[in-house]
């Protein structure tokens, strides 16, 4: 395995930590600044909002520059922006390292991506990309827990100053093991050319699937603790354990889900979506019991996040000439999946549906996911079935006795 893979993988659980860390500390930061727990949790959404706009932003900003000093740059951005966080004497200043901080996460993937899939053959691509996802399924299944326990223990500030040195860990395995070389193989695309590639309807429903894929999955997780205490019975205090099986589900569903996008992407996506739709509809039934529960909540993770680097793969190869971009946008929708979410499966408890109404939400905007790839694959089918038509034609000999009559 390349170096430079690791490294990236390194930069993914250290953007991974930063942004779900915060979660289990937001009652000692509420309590440092003197702010509302309502209030601390802004640090949660601006973060999310600023992801979404900085990775588009930044990566069209960065289309020219080499990829390699792009990553560079931004894992500096990373460094700065929680080193504010870990001195910030006020809420306005903790906010201020939230939004640098987050800038640097969407184009970070998005770009990475993209190097990632450079640095190896063709036919492991989508592996190279699960291997950099894979830092931040690390990040969620042994990070945070840490992360949490490190701050409860010794003072939230720690957390960060600990994710700051993982920033600078990264910086210097980005400097050492990812060659420049590889990168300035392919010559540097412009904005306008990058735009082009949005030109292409396989992208913008790639990008769909991205949304509803991902959409499905944190419509239900976003709600998962009030629904495995009240429904399926769970003391609050194995709530950090079950998200421990959430987590070793992802870590396991991002490898596996690699290496299947690589031998066949379609049919991956399309199996892994309707496998995802399956397991959330079960999960209102399932619910009811402990252990179908936690085994159902090991498949969500499993399942849903095996999906990423096959969703992730796709836009790359409808945007292979001009795919920075592309997967910056796609970055973004990931995010925008998130939100999408988790604000439909509030509105399903809020209005009166029960804790297990987010999964037929996510089971809903699954199937979506579904159709769309449905629907974008018959639509490749053609395509190539009339490239295939077109080059075949543009091959036939003339007859030799062809003549032109008058």
């Amino acid at each position: 395995m390349p170096l430079g893979l690791l490294a990236l993988a390194a930069g993914g659980f250290g953007i991974g930590l930063t942004e779900f860390v915060i979660l289990g500390l937001l009652p000692e930061v509420a309590a440092d600044f003197n702010v509302s727990i309502p209030v601390a949790g802004y640090l949660v959404s601006i973060y999310a909002l600023s992801v979404a706009v900085g990775g588009v932003i930044l990566t069209a900003a960065t289309a020219r520059m080499n990829r390699k000093t792009v990553l560079v740059g931004l894992m500096c951005l990373f460094i700065a922006g929680n080193f504010i966080s870990a001195i910030s004497i006020d809420y306005s200043l903790m906010m201020a390292g939230r939004i640098i901080a987050a800038l640097c996460h969407g184009a970070f993937f998005g770009i990475g991506a993209v190097l990632a899939s450079q640095l190896v053959t063709p036919d492991r691509k989508a592996r190279a990309i699960a291997v950099m996802f894979a830092g931040l399924t690390t990040a969620n299944v042994l990070g945070v827990p840490l992360g949490t326990f490190l701050g409860q223990s010794t003072g939230w500030r720690t957390t960060f100053w600990a994710i700051s040195a993982i920033g600078v860990v990264t910086l210097i395995g980005l400097v050492l093991f990812v060659p420049k070389e590889v990168d300035s193989s392919s010559p540097r695309i412009g904005l306008i050319s990058e735009l082009r590639a949005f030109k292409n309807a396989q992208v913008w429903l790639s990008v769909l699937v991205t949304i509803f894929g991902f959409g499905a999955m944190f419509g239900a997780f976003t709600y998962i603790a009030p629904m495995m205490i009240e429904v399926a019975g769970f003391q609050p205090g194995m709530v950090s354990w079950l998200l421990v099986v959430f987590g070793v589900g992802l870590f396991v569903g991002n490898l596996i889900g690699g290496r299947a996008a690589d031998h066949n992407l379609n049919r991956t996506l399309i199996g892994l979506l309707v496998a995802l739709t399956v397991i959330l509809a079960a999960f209102t039934l399932t619910a009811h019991n402990q252990w179908a529960s936690i085994v159902t909540l090991f498949l969500l993770g499993g399942v849903g996040f095996a999906a990423v680097p096959g969703m992730q793969m796709r836009v790359l190869h409808f945007a292979a000439e001009a795919p920075t971009l592309a997967s910056g946008v796609n970055i973004s929708a990931f995010n925008l999946g998130n939100a999408i979410g988790a604000h439909l499966g509030g509105l399903t408890i809020a209005a009166g549906l029960g804790y297990t109404s987010p999964s037929w939400v996510g089971a809903a905007l699954a199937g979506a996911a579904v159709v769309t790839m449905l629907l974008s694959s018959r639509l490749e089918g053609r395509q190539n079935r009339r490239a295939t038509t077109s080059a075949h034609a543009e091959t036939l000999p003339l007859p030799k006795n062809l003549s032109i009559r008058h």
